[in-house]
């Protein structure tokens, strides 16, 4: 929790501010919040301004130096998401029942017009990677910000089947399903041609020999067979050998597969090219946005994680914020969707989107039953 020091008054004044400011992007002025409270006695300009001091005192306003207007700080904004998640709008998520009422509040304060849109957007989507990566697409394009998608690692993934489509000379499509319903789908550059019947036959192996295994570990059990029996099955381990070479069962030598969309956005939002620049070269690094995920989203959690002010990432990310969650399928954690943007923010509606989408995939991967 977030201790200030500010009662009802200044409460409902800093959130005045905070609407006016992310609704023009502008320093915003004692007088246009006297005019928002005009039906409310004893909220004059005069008086106005006498809070505005006070929630300056408290480090929830700052002034620019080219506007007599205040500006909300960090600090502001992330006491404004702690009201909004607060009982009621809980983020938290402890039961089945209090997942039926979180579900409930959820599709109550997104817009049937913005619901409609999400489902469109991931019509035809089949496949863990197609939804991580639609899922980058439609946060930056309802956030007008960042939208990341981040997949988990295959540590503790488990096997259900696999299957080899020949596509073209060297070039084999992998379609991975594991037992908690992600479908991943690889397209492998392999060094020799192989015939359908040596990916049938690689396919029928491992899914005959590995499944119910831990996808980590047949990596290094099939190593393991080629050396001890590579005599006696010589064809068929050769081209299991050149698949699994190739990425079929890849783990994280090049780091979790990550997708970003709506760069453009903050290259718009940001009139300061300096620091337009450093927080560009913040965010095309990889591993950061790897690693700004994997800190602030826990993927055992089923929650929607807000966090104002990235300054501890790097310096040319304080004034972003980051709203992501954990997306899950049959128990297990297919990965993290999150959207990064200015504090300027519409708050209620983001938390709510990132919840709605992240839980989209529980239906639209859902496995049919047998």
């Amino acid at each position: 929790m977030i201790e200030t020091r500010i009662g009802p008054r200044e409460r409902m004044v800093l959130t005045a501010i905070i609407e006016q400011y992310i609704a023009t992007g502008e320093p915003v002025a004692s007088q246009a919040v006297a005019h928002s409270f005009a039906h409310r006695e004893g909220l004059s300009s005069a008086t106005i301004r006498n809070v505005m001091v006070t929630l300056a005192d408290a480090g929830l306003l700052e002034q620019p130096h080219t506007s007599a207007g205040r500006i909300p700080t960090a600090a502001a904004f992330r006491l404004h998401v702690e009201q909004l998640t607060r009982p009621g709008l809980s983020l938290n998520i402890q039961s089945p029942m209090d997942a039926m009422e979180a579900q409930s509040q959820e599709t109550l304060s997104l817009s049937e017009a913005r619901r409609e849109q999400i489902e469109d957007s991931f019509s035809g989507v089949a496949s863990s990677n197609d939804y991580l990566q639609r899922t980058s697409h439609v946060l930056a394009l309802i956030s007008s910000g960042l939208g990341v998608a981040l997949a988990s690692s295959t540590g503790g993934q488990v096997l259900e089947h696999i299957h080899f489509s020949r596509l073209s000379t060297g070039r084999v499509l992998a379609v991975l399903v594991t037992q908690a319903g992600a479908v991943q789908d690889r397209l492998l550059c392999l060094d020799r041609e192989l015939s359908h019947l040596e990916l049938e036959t690689a396919a029928r192996y491992l899914n005959d020999n590995f499944r119910g295994w831990p996808i980590d570990r047949i990596r290094s059990e099939v190593a393991l067979r080629v050396e001890a029996e590579r005599e006696a099955y010589r064809q068929m381990l050769t081209a299991v050998e050149e698949l699994c070479r190739g990425g079929a069962l890849a783990g994280d030598e090049s780091g979790p597969a990550l997708f970003v969309d709506g760069m453009a956005n903050l290259i718009a939002a940001e009139a300061d090219r300096e620091r337009l620049r450093q927080m560009l070269l913040a965010l095309e690094a990889k591993q950061r946005l790897v690693d700004l995920l994997t800190a602030y989203v826990d993927g055992r959690q089923q929650e929607v994680r807000v966090v104002v002010g990235l300054d501890q990432s790097s310096p040319a990310m304080q004034d972003l914020v980051l709203i992501g969650a954990p997306a899950r399928l049959g128990g297990s954690n297919l990965g993290t969707v999150a959207v990064i943007a200015p504090t300027r923010i519409q708050y209620q509606e983001m938390i709510q989107a990132v919840r709605y989408i992240a839980r989209l995939s529980e239906r639209i991967l859902e496995v049919p039953a047998d």
